[in-house]
């Protein structure tokens, strides 16, 4: 089946990198796993901060006029899509394309990830939850990727509410998990040495910079165990983020090219991450499926991701000394760690593979669009 697809946010191709500039990759990747054809719509990204008055109503025309070529180009043409697939649909970065073509074209129309702010309705996005919520009204089928998100959908879209688990390629992550002490040797220089804890986030205000204070505070209460921490992350608020951290156990790695992780991942014995308000944590995917137990919150989507007790642990919302006492806990006991390590790596293809996405995907696209 051809699919055209869309991501309003980030389109798959952008420059920086992202948690939603992954996730429409691994959309690509779970459609073309189920055997379609998915095409790339458009590449304009509608995102607003809200700042600049008059953008979205100047983005709303680009991508109206963007859905007329698309319409005009595919009508009656031999390559038209049979269905149509957006990711990310929220009030900064609405969907003004898909609904637009699919009407048009008579197309069913997808939406993987969306979200209502009824709060905003009357603030500088007002525009933005309208074309979000116009959007989420039309859409055959929702994909939520947490409950959270289900339920705020459900009295828009009755009944066209349906779960699709969070999702990542573990190939990479499992090969680098078989090369372990190869990546030790070429993070770390040597096997032995402190614990090597790690985090992998952007330095960004908001709910970055909170988990990286809440982390920092919790390192703090276990200084007189054995660790070293490495960072993997940079941006603009990295001054106030690497000055929290406690001094001389800290290697802070900057920003790493996507490829570098999965070794990174490997390399480690434990994964530190607090998740301040995180919908799933991709990052927190990437390291179970490295065969690297996580410490996180256990806040919105993430419960969903962590086998808590079986891939890691989690810790009540925001608890700084829980957080610690996790910690911990698993620093002073090794074979629990390898333990967590081997339940995780073994788990992790059926748990957040590529393949349960592509059946799921599948599924929906052949019951909307019957052979």
């Amino acid at each position: 089946m051809r699919v055209a697809v869309y991501a309003p946010m980030k389109p798959p191709d952008h420059p920086v990198p992202s948690g939603d500039r992954r996730m429409a990759r691994l959309i690509l990747s779970a459609l073309e796993r189920g055997g379609h054809r998915p095409v790339l719509a458009s590449r304009l990204r509608v995102w607003d901060d809200g700042r600049t008055a008059g953008r979205q109503l100047r983005l709303r025309a680009a991508a109206w006029r963007i859905a007329d070529q698309l319409v005009q180009r595919w009508q009656g043409a031999a390559d038209r899509p049979q269905a149509w697939v957006t990711y990310h649909n929220y009030h900064k970065a609405p969907d003004w394309i898909g609904p637009r073509v699919a009407e048009a074209l008579g197309l069913p129309y997808v939406i993987i990830e969306a979200s209502h702010a009824e709060k905003q309705r009357s603030g500088p996005w007002a525009l933005g939850v309208e074309g979000a919520e116009a959007a989420i009204r039309r859409a055959d089928r929702l994909l939520a990727l947490t409950g959270e998100d289900a339920e705020g959908l459900e009295a828009l879209a009755p009944g066209r509410v349906e779960r699709l688990a969070p999702f990542l390629d573990t190939a990479p992550f499992a090969a680098a998990a078989a090369e372990r002490a190869a990546w030790r040797l070429h993070w770390w220089g040597a096997e032995g040495g402190p614990p090597r804890l790690l985090a992998v986030a952007m330095m960004r205000a908001g709910d970055k910079e909170a988990s990286y204070a809440l982390l920092a505070e919790a390192l703090a209460q276990v200084k007189d165990r054995p660790w070293r921490l490495a960072v993997a992350g940079d941006g603009p608020a990295r001054d106030p983020v690497l000055v929290r951290l406690p001094p001389g156990r800290i290697d802070w790695l900057g920003t790493l090219a996507p490829d570098e992780l999965p070794g990174l991942y490997a390399a480690s014995d434990l994964f530190v991450w607090p998740a301040v308000n995180e919908a799933f944590g991709m990052v927190l995917m990437e390291a179970q499926a490295a065969g690297l137990p996580v410490v996180a919150g256990a806040e919105r989507g993430v419960p969903q991701v962590v086998d808590n007790g079986h891939s890691g642990v989690l810790v009540p919302p925001r608890d700084t000394a829980a957080f610690a006492a996790a910690v911990a806990g698993l620093l002073g006991d090794p074979p629990r760690r390898q333990a967590l390590a081997a339940q995780a790596l073994a788990s992790a293809p059926q748990r957040l593979g590529l393949d349960h996405a592509a059946a799921r995907l599948s599924g929906v696209l052949e019951a909307l669009c019957p052979a």
